[in-house]
């Protein structure tokens, strides 16, 4: 059973890199530091994990941590760190997130990939703006959710870009009368 629930940890571990938008950017950890995208990914020694780390991270990649790619080992360090930062809910969460990329279709996994990689590319402004409408659209009633989600579906691409304008102009017009709008609450 512990061989099985740690292929499990060490799958999600690997799935930290799935990206979920809803997420707010994780807080500072001791897990070494991601390097510029100028200069290249420095590898991560085995002794600077913590022992929890070591401990997550040794049933799969302990005797191989040398041979891994200083990129994977820093994904592996950053997802091992944010992985024992999480509740039990959290990590419940993380597991159906797991599951539910496996059984995508290999197109699907690529366009969100995709969609991820535009989204970490916007300056930090734009990707506050992308969560906090991600998190108002959660709050709407689900009925609300769908129309909207039928409405954009069957837009054509110029149709698309009206709406896009309009939602800016919305947001401009609100922000000149009301003020930049806080965050919304978890």
């Amino acid at each position: 059973m512990i061989k099985g629930s740690s292929a499990v940890l060490v799958l999600l571990l690997l799935a930290a890199a799935t990206p979920s938008f809803s997420q707010e950017t994780p807080p500072p950890t001791s897990a070494p530091p991601v390097q510029a995208a100028a200069q290249p990914a420095q590898s991560v020694p085995w002794s600077s994990l913590s022992a929890d780390q070591q401990k997550l991270l040794s049933g799969k990649f302990g005797s191989s941590w040398n041979t891994l790619t200083p990129e994977r080992q820093q994904a592996l360090a950053r997802g091992s760190n944010r992985w024992l930062g999480m509740t039990p809910e959290q990590r419940g969460q993380a597991q159906q997130r797991f599951q539910q990329w496996h059984t995508l279709p290999p197109d699907q996994r690529r366009a969100l990939r995709d969609r991820w990689e535009r989204f970490q590319s916007l300056p930090p402004d734009q990707q506050s703006a992308v969560r906090q409408n991600f998190h108002r659209f959660r709050q709407l009633p689900p009925e609300r959710r769908q129309m909207l989600r039928d409405r954009w579906r069957s837009a054509s691409p110029a149709e698309r870009q009206m709406m896009i304008q309009h939602a800016r102009e919305r947001r401009t017009q609100n922000m000149q009368m009301h003020g930049p709008r806080p965050p919304p609450h978890r």
